[in-house]
């Protein structure tokens, strides 16, 4: 992990533990809000682009390539939440995966059936992990999600334990216009679409326009995706490309 991983862990988990509501605070409270609240987060396609050949910088600040001095382009965002089991038990050591497109609607993989060609902003990661710690925290700098041809703004979310792949999904902006007309979006029950959308809200005393945004992803059974299953899409080799 390389030194400015490690400093952006440190202070992430330091806001987060000083800025505790109550619940976290309260014996016994956290647990009984789960019983109130908990439902599992739904499976989605994984898509035609999970990478194909992952980056060089695979760590959670996917808006810095290395030590690249021109940050990516798009909307800065703080995407945090938490990975919990079917119990409400944080899962601690899971790792947690995004890709997306950059402010330029293109992936990192670059198929061969991606006939879009070039364009794509070098300066994005377009692909970050981060093992998630004793609360089963995790955080990633990314971008604001933007449209993609024939999709509605998203951020494509995987959980890995091991060599198992948990859970494969995606995450939506709130009241987004272009929610109501995505293909995947409508295959979904209203239920499960709550579930999937997250507010992207300004960060409080940012000079620059930057959001955060919270998604907590609740696991279903602790056994390998397979294919079929759910329609959630199947555990990628690495370095291959996506289904």
């Amino acid at each position: 992990m390389s030194s400015r991983h490690s400093a952006t862990r440190r202070r992430f988990l330091s806001t987060s533990l000083a800025a505790a509501p109550a619940l976290w605070l309260t014996p016994g409270l956290f647990a009984e809000e789960l019983e109130k609240t908990l439902a599992q987060t739904p499976r989605q396609t994984e898509g035609p682009f999970y990478p194909d050949r992952l980056p060089l910088d695979t760590d959670n600040d996917l808006i810095r390539l290395n030590d690249a001095s021109t940050p990516a382009i798009g909307e800065v965002t703080h995407l945090t939440g938490r990975v919990l089991s079917p119990a409400g038990e944080p899962v601690r050591n899971a790792t947690v995966e995004i890709w997306q497109c950059d402010a330029n609607a293109k992936y990192l993989a670059q198929h061969t059936d991606d006939v879009r060609g070039g364009g794509r902003d070098l300066g994005f990661q377009g692909f970050g992990r981060f093992l998630t710690d004793m609360q089963g925290r995790y955080y990633f700098r990314t971008i604001k999600p933007v449209p993609y041809p024939g999709r509605t703004p998203h951020i494509h979310v995987a959980v890995n334990k091991g060599d198992k792949r948990l859970l494969t999904t995606q995450c939506y902006i709130d009241g987004h216009p272009g929610n109501a007309r995505d293909g995947v979006m409508r295959s979904t029950t209203e239920a499960e679409r709550k579930l999937l959308m997250i507010p992207f809200e300004p960060l409080k005393g940012s000079g620059a326009g930057e959001y955060q945004a919270k998604f907590d992803v609740v696991l279903g059974a602790m056994t390998d995706e397979g294919p079929e299953e759910n329609g959630g899409g199947r555990r990628q080799p690495r370095g291959r490309r996506g289904a």
